[in-house]
């Protein structure tokens, strides 16, 4: 009755009837009454304006910009809108002037009340142009809806109005004597039609957006992102990103087609927030001890300050950073997760209305129904799925705001606090653990928050289907419920199961890849010694106990594959059957059984979600722990050092005890040291003294336990370990200050870098890569030297600049820089040094003896004094470091300051008596020409030869550098070519049966399908129940056929992708062995690193699952149109059209979405590497107070990163509205030909309309997983190039076998005419170098860095193969035979001693051939055989990556011993110009002389002395052989070149 009393209410209130439902529902012409039009049908979109104009007013306070010029758009609004009031008015005076009082027309609410409110809500309407004009606001989305709802909800009365106003007309035309008043209706007529005119323009006008505002916060440029100044239409639907998916379907999209980023997601925005909450919350978990004012953390000038935990007060708890998250985020968030619960119930909407279809078709087939319902019916479907997609793109469009914003506010806020973390706290985790922080833990919250919601929303959908379940099937339902919720600890335990095995696999790779990267770290070596078969094979072993893990794993994703394909299947059969057996009368009808059925499949969904949900959540509680463990650690204290100008030295130290952060462990005690101004104080002591950390606590780099420091003015620091960016050489000198050219060439040439900068090949533009890898270690050094020197600060802290540098340049340095006459004279300068000549140019020295200055004073009254710095003295000269003509000037100094030293001087000059022969001669410096590698020698080769200018030269580079790898996978789509090997990788029989088994499947669920129509519609089943048993058992059996074949199809593929990663692996790895040097000289090794692990990962764990997932998708869609097909075959001709549409969206998106990925990709790694550096060099950083700079450099990699990040977002949102429209389509179509076509069977409408139901998440998927897998087939593509690279030649050939046994026997080397150069295309290396020796003579070779000494020992191993000319051994040119059987028949001793991990014995030894004793008898003669004895494990002692565990000297020893267990007629003896320890050299030669007498042995020589017993010497200059005669001879001839080189070395 209340509906009753409520209609009279309306139906007086409008003075006619309100609700007639003969008139609107039961009839075939359905309409409104006129008074439900001008109420309910006006009213609701005021009602809805009223509502959400809150948001409206939200969105002015939050513009940044200001003031919109008025335009065209604006004005015809507002004159419309004031158009719109005007009419409103007049309705208003005129329902008063006709009506009511007088006029026999009664005046009613209606006529008062609707115009009223629609003059209220125009006016307010009218009011929002200007606010929005002077607010930048430039669209407004609640407007939009109001008009658009205003114009549909007008449309019913148009109608009525048009009837009204023929009827009229025919009664004013019939001739009928009584005439009628119709002046208010026609008043009526006319003025509804120009409002509703009116209201469509304002719906057109909408459509737009404003101009861009006059004033902005931020600089909007041409680049601007669409987005800001988009229409609420074209937001919704993504169409202002229709521009970019054009662009990169076109032609691969770069850089510089991104758009700016919105200002609202830049640091800029974000931190200051984050910081406010983040501060407060600080406050709250540390109360003060201090009642003091509370700080505010805001800007100060533009830059944010956070907090430090620790600073102040007691503790109270950790702070952690999610209050402050949820405070600056949770606004967007909580918006978001509105639009999600719309999105829920609308998804349960849908049932409802299949079951009002089915409903229909079956009413239809008993008495005909008005058509227009079925139509009304369908197209509610759509609107309601159209709804849907709309609002769920908007939901995930603000979560992936929100996870950006949160990753960016955590990225910036782990930065800024690595920059002011205590060093204790620093060494607690390694610089590694720090960056994955950032790179992993803060990308884990981006992925969370889209699931977030899932956990209010998994647990409403799964009550809201059970609520509606149980209304069409009753308790049964609880049956189906059971069998879900069975699954999911099934599912757990298999997770965990997976999990482990993952784990295991993981390590198995590690494994894998850290050998691979020392195999391809050592590979010249393995080349030298032929040992690759022996390293092949561990590789394979690793890997095949790995594809073991992975093919259990397989077995295991096949099983939860097939517990989630059944799941649907079995809790529908469990359901069913309970309902159809618990009570006879349960029947099953059409209506039920699809209706339950779309119900369970929208179940599966949160069912799935759930357990991926907690996992994930749990991750990241292990990630909030992690950030917050970092955010709470100490940081260093600012009080360490005071900056008290009235002291009277700029720098000093009073009673200082200082520690590492340990408060037992003091590191240095009673510490008191003055530097007067602009004097240079000297810090010596032997290793570990503590003379670096009196550095460290001048910079306040330590804990203070008590006493102070005191420093005034700008520091520069030199750290020992120079520290470089990786930026241009001149940026790592320029450190963020202005570029000075005539400043900036007086530093160059004072720290010697002149002649580096001309060798490098761009100069001092030439970028130096992470750490400074292409620089060597003197070059760093003296680059950071020229750092601290260009900064020109006021204090100088150098920590041993010149322990890297050769001593020439080291005195060069001194002498123009540090020294009393360098540049530095004027400042005042702490230098910590070894190299005892400069001692007595020095104001002051302090000696430092464990952690204490035993002494200090001037140099003359130390050495008076006796004590420790004699001592020091006495220590360094007999290591015998010092060229002759330092020793003598040292010994002039004695001489003057203390006669007695110079007797005990002379005994360890006399010891230390050994010369070495300095390869450079000038003051270029030696390090930077000296022993590089091959590689190096290589690449300077290339510098030497193009005199290009800079600029063509930085082409060359980038050419040759990084591009090739990115130009590989940038060409659009990959070549079928690529999908054909992997098919072939995987096998035809598999592949077939993947196919094969997928089709089967979806046969049997159609099929299962199709039986619950026929079942649902047997009217006969009520009364029979056998005949219901055997439709049941039949359903049943369909199911287990779905079962099975899903089972094994899922197992085919995982199979398949693993026999083809073992073949691409194997592939792989045989012919990069089998690579010739030179290729592994031009291609990085992390390149080669990168095959090994990431793409062969992809190979075995992403890509069969892509495979699986798009199968499964693919064959889905097609059993959805053949279902729809079934049912109603006029379908098909949607389909082409649809097909087309879909196939269009689907390019343009991968096309765009492909490479906007990669630019991501490219562009999140510098973020990362910037960070790595920046924590390796925090006290650098620290000690010049640059840290805003960093601050700053950081963020602006943050947003270039989010400029990347934003569209690929966009574009997957972009592709999702599209791609839904087109399966909402689908579900139109199906359902609007279900209803038209006369269908009368109702199971096949409510089949074919379910189906159609699920494509719009099918279709969605199966783009995205297609895309994925074109994105990581890229894997196959590449690894597949990398097999078909050059290989070197052959290994073993089948000719060698007719070779003598014993070859070589006499070990007679002859060189005939022979030409060598490293590559294609560079200078020849030896230009026609031809000479005879004998067997067993000893040789020398000698000559200046570059002459080509290493060139001869390479070709003689074919690492190099000839260019001309030939080389025989024993008579038998070397070219002819495999490269194993010659290089395994040579024995060389290499310069820079490799080392695997493994066995001491593996690495002597690795194709365990010989036996223990032999081993033993090796080891004793390379005098290793106490230190074998000494360790525990023997010949089993296990050697670290590269024998990081044992001394220099050792590993050179164990190189010697591997050649003497080879013990070959020919041996090459490269030696090591690092020169090892004096002793281990004896050694060694000693041990040769004696072992290898009856051998040829070759000696590449940097040392004349040891040659100089030798039968021949062979002096090569160029390329050339100048002179090659007996030493002796050569010694007595002046004009010899050779006797110039010993005269250098003073050994004539």
């Amino acid at each position: 009755m209340g509906d009753a009393t409520a209609f009279s209410s309306m139906d007086e209130f409008c003075g006619s009837t309100f609700w007639d439902a003969n008139e609107t529902w039961w009839t075939t012409d359905p309409d409104f009454t006129p008074c439900f039009e001008q109420t309910v049908l006006v009213w609701a979109p005021c009602a809805f304006f009223w509502l959400f104009m809150l948001f409206d007013f939200w969105y002015l306070k939050a513009s940044l910009d200001k003031n919109i010029p008025w335009n065209r758009l604006n004005i015809s609004k507002l004159l419309i809108n004031v158009g719109l009031l005007v009419v409103t008015a007049l309705d208003l005076i005129m329902s008063f002037v006709k009506k009511g009082g007088d006029s026999e027309l009664p005046l009613y609410g209606v006529d008062i009340w609707t115009p009223i409110i629609k003059l209220l809500t125009f006016l307010m309407v009218l009011m929002f142009i200007p606010l929005n004009r002077k607010y930048g606001v430039q669209t407004s989305g609640c407007q939009f809806m109001f008009w658009f709802l205003l114009t549909i909800f007008s449309i019913p009365r148009c109608r009525t109005e048009a009837r009204l106003h023929q009827e009229r007309g025919q009664i004013i035309g019939s001739q009928q004597a009584e005439p009628h008043d119709f002046t208010w209706e026609t008043y009526q007529f006319a003025s509804f039609f120009i409002f509703f005119a009116f209201t469509c323009l304002m719906l057109i006008l909408n459509c737009f957006a404003d101009q861009l505002p006059r004033q902005t916060k931020y600089y909007r440029g041409p680049k601007e992102i669409p987005e800001l100044s988009a229409s609420f239409l074209s937001r919704i639907t993504y169409s202002w990103f229709d521009r970019m998916a054009l662009k990169g379907y076109r032609n691969p999209l770069e850089e510089k087609d991104l758009w700016d980023l919105r200002p609202q997601d830049s640091c800029k925005e974000v931190m200051p927030t984050f910081a406010h909450y983040w501060n407060k919350n600080v406050r709250k978990n540390y109360k003060r001890a201090s009642g003091g004012q509370e700080p505010k953390a805001q800007f100060s000038n533009g830059k944010v300050s956070f907090e430090n935990p620790q600073s102040n007060g007691r503790k109270k708890g950790m702070a952690s950073i999610m209050p402050p998250i949820y405070r600056s985020f949770g606004g967007i968030f909580l918006f978001g997760s509105f639009f999600k619960l719309i999105t829920d119930i609308l998804t349960f909407a849908q049932p409802q209305v299949l079951s009002l279809i089915i409903g229909y078709v079956e009413d239809f087939a008993k008495v005909p129904q008005p058509e227009w319902k079925g139509i009304m019916y369908s197209i509610l479907l759509f609107v309601l799925a159209s709804a849907q997609t709309f609002i769920l793109a908007q939901y995930f469009h603000r979560m992936f705001i929100v996870g950006l914003r949160i990753r960016t506010a955590l990225i910036n806020c782990i930065y800024r606090k690595a920059l002011r973390i205590s060093n204790a706290a620093r060494k607690a985790s390694t610089v590694g653990e720090i960056v994955n922080l950032m790179a992993v833990d803060a990308q884990r919250f981006m992925d969370l928050t889209t699931y977030l919601n899932m956990l209010w929303s998994a647990p409403l959908q799964i009550a809201l289907a059970l609520y509606f379940l149980w209304q069409q099937l009753g308790p049964s339902v609880l049956a189906g419920l059971a069998v879900m919720i069975i699954m999911i600890p099934l599912n757990g335990f298999i997770a965990s199961r997976i999990k482990t095995y993952q784990i295991r696999q993981m390590k198995y790779k590690d494994e894998r890849v850290k050998l691979m990267n020392e195999v391809l770290s050592g590979i010249k070596v393995l080349k030298l010694y032929a040992w690759e078969p022996s390293f092949e094979k561990q590789v394979l072993d690793i890997r095949d106990k790995e594809i073991a893990t992975l093919r259990a794993t397989a077995y295991l994703n096949a099983s939860t594959s097939f517990l989630w394909s059944c799941a649907p299947f079995l809790v529908s059969l469990v359901t069913f059957a309970t309902y159809v057996l618990i009570d006879e009368n349960n029947v099953l009808d059409a209506k039920k059984t699809f209706v339950s059925l779309s119900l369970f499949n929208i179940l599966r969904f949160p069912l799935t979600m759930l357990p991926m949900l907690i996992t994930n959540l749990v991750q990241t509680q292990v990630s909030v722990q992690r950030i917050n463990k970092f955010l709470n650690s100490e940081e260093l204290d600012p009080n360490n050092v005071q900056h008290d100008a009235s002291k009277p030295h700029p720098m000093s130290i009073e009673n200082g005890h200082f520690s590492w952060g340990d408060e037992d462990e003091m590191t240095l005690k009673n510490i008191n040291m003055q530097v007067p101004k602009n004097n240079l104080v000297a810090i010596v002591g032997t290793v570990g003294s503590g003379k670096s950390s009196v550095i460290q606590a001048l910079l306040g780099e330590m804990e203070k336990i008590s006493g102070t420091v005191n420093t005034v003015g700008k520091m520069a620091y030199v750290p020992q370990q120079a520290w470089i960016q990786n930026a241009t050489v001149r940026d790592n000198i320029l450190f963020g200050k202005p570029y000075d050219r005539k400043r900036y060439n007086k530093v160059i040439d004072a720290c010697a870098l002149r002649t580096d900068i001309e060798i490098l090949s761009a100069g001092d533009l030439t970028e130096v890569g992470e750490k400074g890898i292409n620089l060597s270690g003197g070059q760093k050094q003296r680059i950071s030297l020229a750092r601290a020197v260009y900064h020109n600060a006021d204090l100088y802290l150098l920590d041993d600049p010149l322990s890297a540098v050769d001593s020439h340049v080291g005195k060069h340095i001194f002498e123009e820089v540090i020294g009393p006459k360098g540049m530095l004279a004027k400042k005042t300068r702490v230098l910590v040094t070894h190299g005892i000549t400069f001692l007595p140019q020095t104001d002051k020295i302090y000696v430092m003896k464990m952690g204490e200055i035993s002494e200090n004073g001037t140099y003359a009254e130390l050495l008076k004094n006796r004590g420790a710095f004699a001592d020091f003295l006495m220590q360094h000269l007999q290591e015998g470091e010092e060229e002759e003509e330092e020793l003598n000037q040292i010994k002039r100094q004695l001489s003057q300051t203390d006669p007695a030293l110079v007797a005990p001087f002379e005994k360890a000059i006399l010891l230390a008596r050994t010369e070495s022969l300095s390869d450079s001669i000038s003051v270029t410096s030696a390090d930077s020409l000296m022993g590089g590698s091959l590689r190096r020698r290589g690449k300077r080769q290339d510098s030497y030869d193009s005199n290009a200018s800079a600029a063509s030269l930085k082409k060359k580079q980038e050419v040759e550098g990084k591009l090739i790898e990115t130009e590989k996978s940038q060409t659009g789509g990959v070549d079928f070519a690529v999908y054909k090997h992997y098919i072939k990788s995987v096998g035809i029989f598999l592949s077939v049966a993947t196919l094969v088994l997928n089709f089967v499947f979806q046969a049997f669920q159609i099929g299962s399908n199709l039986w619950l129509t026929q079942w649902s519609n047997d009217k006969a089943v009520e009364h029979d129940t056998g005949l219901r048993n055997m439709y049941l058992g039949v359903y049943g059996a369909f199911g287990f056929g779905q079962v099975g074949s899903t089972f094994f199809s899922s197992l085919a593929v995982s199979l398949g992708g693993l026999q083809c990663s073992r073949i691409l692996h194997n592939s792989l790895l045989h012919s990069n062995l089998r690579w010739p040097m030179e290729l592994f000289d031009t291609t990085p090794l992390g390149r080669i690193v990168n095959r090994f692990s990431k793409d062969i990962d992809t190979i075995d764990n992403v890509l069969p699952f892509n495979i699986r997932v798009v199968m499964m998708q693919a064959f889905m869609v097609l059993a959805t149109i053949v279902v729809i097909s079934i049912s109603t075959p006029i379908f098909l001709a949607v389909i082409v059209p649809i097909g087309f549409i879909y196939y269009f969206a689907q390019r343009f998106y991968v096309a765009t979405s492909r490479q906007l990925m990669r630019l991501e990709s490219v562009s999140r790694s510098p973020i990362y590497s910037h960070f790595g550096e920046t924590v390796t060099g925090v006290s650098t950083i620290r000690a010049y107070t640059v840290q805003d700079r960093f601050i700053e450099e950081s963020d602006n990699k943050v947003d270039k990163n989010q400029v990347c990040k934003y569209p690929s977002l966009i574009a997957n949102r972009w592709l999702a509205v599209r791609l839904e429209m087109v399966g909402n389509l689908i579900i139109l179509f199906a359902s609007l030909f279900a209803v038209l076509g006369g269908q009368t069977n109702p199971g096949l409408v409510g089949l074919s309309v379910s189906y159609a139901l699920q494509v719009t998440q099918t279709l969605n998927w199966l783009v995205r997983m297609s895309s994925d897998i074109e994105t990581n087939i890229v894997s196959v593509e590449r690894i597949k190039e990398y097999g078909e690279t050059k290989q070197e030649a052959a290994w073993e050939l089948e000719e060698d076998k007719k070779k003598p046994k014993n070859w070589p026997e006499d070990g007679r080397v002859e060189f005939k005419d022979f030409q060598v150069r490293y590559r294609e295309g560079l200078e020849l290396v030896l230009r026609g170098v031809s000479f005879n020796i004998s067997g067993g003579q000893k040789v020398g070779i000698v000559g200046r860095t570059g002459a080509g000494k290493s060139s001869l020992t390479l070709a003689l191993f074919r690492i190099i193969e000839s260019a001309g000319g030939k080389i025989l051994i024993d008579g038998i040119d070397i070219a002819t035979m495999g490269l194993h059987m010659l290089r395994s028949r040579l024995t060389i001793i290499p310069q820079d001693p490799v080392l695997f991990s493994g066995s001491l014995r593996s690495n002597l030894d690795p194709f365990e051939v010989k036996t223990d004793d032999e081993i033993w008898k090796a080891l004793e003669l390379s005098h290793l055989k106490a230190f074998a004895k000494s360790l525990t494990a023997g010949l089993n002692h296990e050697i670290s990556e590269g024998g990081e565990n044992l001394s220099v000297g050792q590993r050179q020893l164990v190189c010697l011993a591997r050649a003497l267990l080879r013990k070959t007629k020919v041996l090459v003896l490269d030696e090591a110009t690092a020169a090892v320890d004096l002793e281990t050299d004896d050694l060694i030669q000693k041990t040769i002389r004696s072992e290898f007498r009856e051998c040829t042995v070759l000696t590449i020589a940097h040392r004349l002395n040891t040659i100089l017993d030798s039968d021949k010497v062979i002096v090569l200059d160029k390329g050339q052989i100048t002179e090659f005669d007996a030493p002796s001879a050569l010694l007595a001839d002046p004009k010899s070149a050779f006797f110039s080189m010993a005269k250098d070395a003073n050994l004539v």
